[in-house]
């Protein structure tokens, strides 16, 4: 056996003198540019002179770029990434740090036209362009205001998108019916970015206007027809439509003035507000953009707007890990970081209770201010952490209990677990010519959800194969395993993560270990493995949604696969040992693959390096192994 006991004593040293003075660890959620090409473009256009966070944000962003002119959105991305470089050279333009004639901007747009000009970047990237005038608005947008007069109980309504995807189009649905352009004077001509024929600048001939959504063709022609056809939506409740977007967005605000905590939203609604007829002094708006400036990380490249805070995630997860290290839940860090989850707990009946009007507050939420937006995989995050604490404390009892009770009321029909609202996977949405439509528009069942809740259920809630609500989890892991034996992932990358929570999940409810499902998911694990002891999966896999090798291993990805395996095995294999290896060899490394983003959010749009990643799931694994293979104290 590999002693880890020294690595895993360095581990929680170094975390514990990383905890915040509120109990909390606050490590930074890192994605692409996009949020900090937002920031730099929503402050020149409001006049706002912030140049300090300006420069920190452009230099950030400057960093990232390659010597063809584009910037990816991961390391082994096959090509520049379209999108992701048009908001990069808008951004260092409007930033006043770069001109046109600077040879990385002169590549940058070479490699924007080369590929395809503006029409063809994302929708978020042709909104801004559209607002600031860049673009022009099409003339329907394909989800007409109309639609947030729906019922929910109507065969289709604004509430068959989830809560995250509702909060980014309801100021997108309000800025394009307005068709709204915010004036200024500082803003970038981008008219040498249509890749051909040139145009002059505020000239967008028709044949270049590309719709921001393809054809509807097969679905009724679009929604914007349907809702027409319908008889009791006259023209004249346009008005009232935009008003209630408008006042869906102002409920959503939460105290530190973020729209459900994301910072992309936030930002789409400081520009509906405007549209709406807000002043840009507005309190909403001042105090909006102030949450967004709380929300910016000092990385080493200079300043990131995380796209959210992950504070709750963190914190619950380090708890967790460091209390099956072996950390007593006696400790100090224990305790204050028990206390600040425990403050945490959400109380209010938010969005999640329409298809769950039965279910009663208890969860917890990923972001430090999220207090109406829980989510399952936070909530077992939670309840782990507080597990012990909930032996001898009332406090912590009861909140266990309001916690589990919530997590099993939000079990789906098909008997999977959802991230944020239960039976949110219309078909019909999912079949919306709108971009991601099909992958972050509802919220169905996933294997890592479905995985994660059962690992809790069984291992700390005592509920076994027996009982209904694992039974109806376990059926849907097994139905939705794929051929080669692995699972996907919905929030991490992606057929290692997915296969992780499944196999783990099933081992702590009690499923066989021999049995053909399990033994098929071990196998390809261990095909999986590199030469150097770990795993490691490139953000291609979930995009194509078929496993991509991404020819290095990463920390966490590794532990995910070990600690699957140790979960399966009484005894560990050799392909146990050398992840371990692995484990203890990069536990304090710090290179491209520490770095590299596991952690899932649009597929081909956004991905998340965690940072605490590479402390959480090594930590885990290594504990794990200790426990079942040493059996001595920790």
């Amino acid at each position: 056996m590999i002693d880890v006991r020294p690595t895993i004593r360095r581990m929680q040293q170094f975390l514990v003198q990383k905890q915040e003075a509120d109990g909390s660890w606050r490590f930074c959620l890192e994605s692409g540019t996009l949020t900090d090409t937002h920031m730099i473009i929503l402050l020149r256009t409001l006049g706002i002179h912030d140049e300090e966070l300006v420069d920190g944000l452009a230099r950030r962003i400057a960093s990232r770029q390659l010597p063809d002119g584009s910037w990816k959105l991961y390391a082994d991305e096959p090509i520049g990434n379209l999108t992701a470089t048009v908001d990069s050279y808008y951004a260092l333009l409007f930033s006043g740090r770069y001109a046109k004639n600077n040879p990385r901007m002169a590549e940058a747009r070479a490699f924007i036209r080369a590929h395809g000009g503006l029409t063809r970047a994302g929708l978020l990237t042709k909104i801004t362009a559209s607002v600031t005038g860049q673009y022009q608005w099409p003339r329907h947008f394909l989800v007409p205001v109309e639609l947030a007069l729906l019922p929910p109980a109507f065969p289709l309504s604004f509430y068959d998108f989830v809560g995250y995807a509702r909060v980014h189009l309801a100021p997108m649905m309000i800025l394009a019916d307005r068709k709204y352009v915010h004036p200024t004077s500082a803003v970038p001509d981008l008219s040498d970015l249509f890749a051909t024929p040139p145009i002059s600048p505020g000239v967008y001939p028709h044949r270049l206007v590309e719709r921001f959504f393809q054809d509807a063709q097969g679905f009724l022609g679009s929604i914007h027809d349907y809702v027409k056809r319908l008889p009791f939506l006259p023209r004249q409740l346009r008005e009232v439509a935009l008003r209630r977007l408008e006042n869906y967005m102002l409920k959503r605000i939460e105290a530190d003035g973020t729209l459900y905590t994301y910072s992309t939203s936030t930002y789409l609604m400081i520009f509906a507000l405007l549209a709406q007829g807000y002043p840009p002094q507005h309190p909403r708006i001042v105090r909006a953009i102030q949450g967004l400036k709380a929300a910016v990380y000092q990385t080493p490249e200079g300043a990131h707007l995380q796209l959210a805070t992950s504070a709750v995630w963190d914190t619950a997860l380090l708890a967790g890990s460091l209390q099956a290290s072996g950390m007593a839940p006696s400790h100090p860090a224990i305790q204050r970081a028990n206390r600040y989850l425990l403050g945490k707990q959400q109380t209010t009946r938010g969005d999640w209770t329409v298809r769950n009007p039965g279910g009663a507050p208890g969860g917890w939420g990923f972001s430090d201010q999220n207090t109406m937006n829980p989510d399952t995989d936070d909530t077992t995050a939670a309840l782990r952490a507080i597990q012990l604490q909930a032996l001898t404390d009332p406090l912590a009892a009861e909140a266990r209990k309001r916690g589990i009770a919530w997590l099993l009321s939000m079990q789906n029909v098909d008997g999977g677990w959802p991230a944020f609202e239960k039976n949110t996977d219309s078909p019909i949405i999912r079949q919306l010519p709108i971009e991601g439509a099909d992958t972050i528009s509802t919220d169905p069942s996933s294997a890592d959800l479905t995985g994660r809740a059962l690992e809790f259920l069984g291992k700390y809630a005592g509920l076994r194969q027996s009982a209904p609500p694992i039974r109806k989890a376990t059926r849907w892991l097994l139905d939705n395993q794929r051929p080669d034996g692995s699972w996907y992932g919905r929030w991490g990358i992606a057929f290692l993560y997915g296969t992780w929570a499944a196999l783990t999940g099933l081992m702590a409810t009690g499923f066989p270990a021999d049995s053909p499902s399990v033994q098929k998911a071990v196998n390809w694990l261990l095909r999986m493995q590199n030469a150097d002891g770990g795993w490691g999966e490139s953000c291609l896999s979930d995009e194509r949604q078929k496993y991509v090798a991404l020819g290095a291993s990463t920390p966490s990805q590794t532990a995910w696969a070990v600690d699957a395996l140790v979960s399966v095995f009484p005894e560990p294999p050799p392909a146990v040992e050398r992840g371990i290896a692995y484990l203890l060899s990069s536990a304090f490394t710090e290179d491209w693959t520490t770095a590299y983003p596991t952690g899932g959010g649009r597929p081909g749009g956004v991905y998340f390096a965690y940072h605490s990643y590479r402390w959480i799931w090594p930590l885990l694994a290594l504990a794990h192994y200790q426990e079942k293979y040493v059996n001595s104290p920790l």
